[in-house]
């Protein structure tokens, strides 16, 4: 149920934005498969979910399920180790994360030497002891 939920919820946030292409990628097998109808599911729990998911569906003018396997899902996977270590006083609040999409790559692990061969945190490193 709280696949759907989240399922739901982003779906909705796409109509309120007036999207009408999209692409919805979850790592829930179960989701994915029955929404795509290939599944059945005789859950009387999980039935409404799934009619509410069928009925969102049809406001947009192209819509498709892809299910990627968490292990192969870095994105989702990097939100539930971030959500895992939050700890708020009230679990029903959940400070927004603000995420921004590049368009080429940042190579920061890759840092040629310095010239003078000291690391190339050196300056920094001296300008906070020294000023």
């Amino acid at each position: 149920m709280a696949e759907y939920e989240a399922c739901i919820l982003g779906l909705n946030l796409a109509v309120d934005i007036n999207i009408q292409e999209l692409l919805v990628i979850g790592d829930s097998d179960m989701l994915v498969h029955q929404v795509q109808r290939e599944w059945a599911t005789k859950n009387t729990k999980i039935l409404p979910y799934l009619h509410h998911v069928q009925d969102i569906k049809k406001r947009f003018a192209k819509i498709e399920f892809r299910h990627i396997p968490r292990i192969q899902n870095e994105f989702a996977d990097a939100l539930a180790t971030l959500y895992s270590m939050i700890q708020h006083p009230d679990m029903n609040f959940i400070y927004p994360i603000s995420v921004r999409i590049h368009n080429q790559p940042a190579y920061c692990a890759h840092v040629e030497e310095e010239i003078d061969g000291n690391p190339w945190f050196h300056d920094i490193k001296e300008y906070l002891a020294k000023g």
